[in-house]
């Protein structure tokens, strides 16, 4: 039987372990760390310590994993609940918020935004 290895480098252009991603500075509430991006999507790692103002996106869908944490938020006028493990998409126009978190842990997510994010694109609400 004949058998090839490829290295991972081949298939991706980042390659990184999500526990060895740190903020690179002190922060008060949001840290917000981009890892990759290309024309079809932005991909962040973001730290929450408190909340996140409600808002939306006019031009992107946002697909969230959460990492480590626990929090409260508030998508389209509903309360949610969400730990590690857990995965949310808001397409967009939809309105999401982290209303607290409510672990001792710092939230930590992933967050994919397509297309693109230039940081444009964010419009907060009352």
């Amino acid at each position: 039987m004949l058998m090839f290895f490829v290295s991972l480098n081949v298939f991706c252009q980042t390659h990184l372990s999500l526990k060895d991603v740190k903020p690179d500075s002190a922060y008060e509430n949001i840290y917000v760390k981009k890892i990759s991006d290309d024309a079809e999507q932005t991909t962040f790692v973001i730290w929450v310590k408190k909340n996140v103002r409600a808002h939306y996106h006019a031009y992107h869908s946002e697909n969230i994993y959460v990492l480590e944490g626990k929090a409260r938020m508030i998508v389209d006028g509903q309360t949610i609940f969400i730990k590690a493990g857990d995965y949310l998409n808001f397409p967009k126009g939809k309105v999401h918020a982290v209303l607290e978190v409510t672990s001792s842990k710092t939230l930590k997510v992933i967050s994919v935004q397509s297309p693109k994010f230039e940081g444009k694109d964010r419009i907060f609400v009352e």
